[in-house]
């Protein structure tokens, strides 16, 4: 390694252990081609600027209830709307397969008219896809269908756009701002796990379960709507720097890490209720299940990038989590019932330090920031994309089989699949 890249390394592992609390390495910035560099956002003064933190960090508040809100009523939508065993599978893989196909879309609206504009847009196509979602329209599938693909595609926009936004006018809060990001993120699928449930008992009605997270969508849309609209639209160029992230047998390794840990992490929103409920958990309990594996996520992507950014190499720690997830997973179908808290624990350790470690690999694996975000791009459209396999196969089994047992030896397999990959892209390599 050259003293040029042990520099350029020394400097990425320091970022990822300033402020380890807010994994600022996975702030990558989506716009870092554009020419001319696209410019903080125009506030007026020291307080409009907090506004605009607050705004950032509740749209990331709605970045997952989406997923856990519909998995936590899933039996009664089913049955009260006569779904077919296929509309359920797709319902469930849909939302994670439409983050990988508009995840490259974003950069270029986002050049055409602006970062801020875009978000905006993609909060109002939330907001009405949450709304469109529950509505009966001669029957409820066609709704669900349009309403769950334009949510996909919104968060889509927002997965990619939002970190760049925060670490672009936050540059000198990126611990608290992305603390703040990460947990909001987080808090919108517990939220979604554990309050639907009980919307649901107390209104009887499935729809006004979901129909209750369209509020804090236009809330957040009403926000921030006079900063958006403010913005100036200055049209940007993509100039390509950096290497080719899609030749690197580094990046390639790092992608299908990503792909594995997507594959369990969605498939935890979308059927670790479920799971539950045909172990005999009732709804309420399940719900509160899967929210509080949400918030061991948060504990374990908490300290894990900091972790792994201590090293030269993370092999021993992206093996570790990847099989702890796996095993929780499974031991959550497989298990004694009487422990399924500890199993779902085990889950959350795993599946969060899993995934803060793989978004991590951006900034460990690159030597600069415009082959960061050419990784981050790859990342996201393969990962998501490819990612949503894992959610499909699991509805595919229990269709097949009539239980989720088949899913449980599922994961064991992508658990120890991502174990190997991990490995192999926690090597002291770069990109390129």
């Amino acid at each position: 390694m050259t003293e040029t890249t042990r520099a350029w390394a020394g400097r990425r592992r320091n970022a990822g252990t300033e402020g380890q609390q807010s994994m600022p390495g996975t702030l990558v910035d989506a716009e870092a081609d554009e020419v001319p560099p696209p410019a903080p956002t125009q506030v007026g003064s020291r307080l409009q600027l907090a506004y605009l933190g607050v705004c950032l960090v509740l749209i990331g508040f709605n970045l997952r209830t989406v997923f856990s809100s519909f998995s936590a009523v899933l039996p009664e939508i089913t049955a009260q709307a006569a779904l077919p065993g296929w509309a359920v599978v797709v319902l469930t893989t849909a939302p994670v397969t439409l983050l990988g196909v508009f995840a490259p879309l974003a950069p270029v609206l986002a050049r055409r008219f602006g970062a801020e504009r875009v978000l905006l847009g993609a909060m109002a196509v939330l907001t009405v896809g949450l709304l469109l979602r529950p509505a009966d329209l001669g029957g409820h599938l066609p709704a669900l269908l349009a309403g769950t693909a334009a949510c996909g595609a919104a968060i889509a926009l927002c997965n990619v756009l939002l970190p760049g936004v925060v670490k672009r006018d936050f540059p000198q809060r990126l611990g608290l701002m992305g603390g703040l990001y990460t947990t909001a993120i987080c808090a919108s699928a517990a939220l979604g796990a554990g309050f639907t449930y009980p919307v649901y008992t107390a209104t009887g009605e499935w729809t006004l379960a979901l129909w209750s997270w369209a509020v804090p969508a236009a809330v957040v849309l009403f926000l921030f709507l006079p900063i958006a609209v403010r913005q100036r639209s200055v049209r940007h160029q993509s100039v390509h720097k950096g290497v080719s992230v899609w030749r690197s047998a580094v990046a390639w390794q790092v992608t299908l890490f990503m792909v594995l840990q997507a594959m369990m992490s969605f498939s935890v929103f979308a059927w670790l209720a479920p799971i539950l409920r045909e172990r005999g958990v009732d709804g309420g309990t399940a719900g509160l299940i899967v929210s509080a594996s949400i918030v061991l996520q948060m504990l374990g992507s908490l300290f894990a990038p900091a972790l792994a950014a201590r090293f030269r190499d993370q092999r021993a720690i992206n093996t570790v989590v990847a099989l702890m997830t796996g095993a929780g997973f499974a031991l959550s179908i497989f298990g004694p019932l009487e422990l399924v808290w500890v199993w779902a624990g085990l889950l959350g350790l795993g599946q969060g330090s899993l995934t803060a470690v793989a978004l991590t690999m951006i900034m460990l694996r690159t030597r600069d920031g415009h082959t960061a975000a050419h990784l981050s791009g790859m990342m996201q459209g393969v990962g998501y994309g490819l990612g949503s396999t894992g959610t499909l196969l699991v509805g595919q089994l229990q269709q097949r089989t009539g239980s989720f047992e088949a899913a449980g030896v599922l994961f064991l397999v992508v658990g120890t699949l991502a174990a190997v990959f991990g490995y192999r892209a926690g090597r002291d390599r770069f990109v390129g």
